[in-house]
């Protein structure tokens, strides 16, 4: 399946008093390697957006191996357990610049119609990306 990687630089303002990342900026993490795993395909949020379809997480999965900390160099690896249906399933790994594992997610989101509300199928336009 397709892999994505983007690089950052924690700041200041992402970590605790002693320098460690906060636990609850790993989200905007995953949600920076989702975003740009959609945007390396021609997807993006606004365009589903504007096409009728939210697509909010249902679930998230965190497991912390190493702590990471300010001015910390980050490789943020975002892909897909699966073909999506009515949810999509990815997959992160956070290394810092040694390499060095520091954290594994998995975050479900579900494709919802923005009129009814209700989940719908992964669309088309997407899988045919995908494939």
């Amino acid at each position: 399946m397709h892999k994505n990687t983007i690089i950052t630089r924690v700041r200041y303002g992402e970590t605790d008093q002693m320098g460690f990342v906060y636990h609850g900026n790993y989200a905007q993490f995953f949600e920076m390697g989702r975003l740009e795993w959609l945007r390396d395909l021609g997807i993006s949020y606004k365009e589903m957006e504007e096409n009728g379809i939210m697509l909010p997480v249902y679930s998230l999965n965190i497991r912390f191996v190493k702590s990471a900390f300010y001015d910390d160099v980050l490789s943020i690896t975002t892909s897909i357990k699966k073909t999506p249906s009515v949810r999509i399933e990815f997959i992160y790994e956070i290394h810092n610049q040694k390499g060095e594992l520091v954290t594994t997610a998995e975050t479900t989101l579900v494709f919802i119609d923005m009129k009814s509300g209700k989940p719908i199928k992964c669309p088309n336009y997407i899988l045919e990306k995908l494939s």
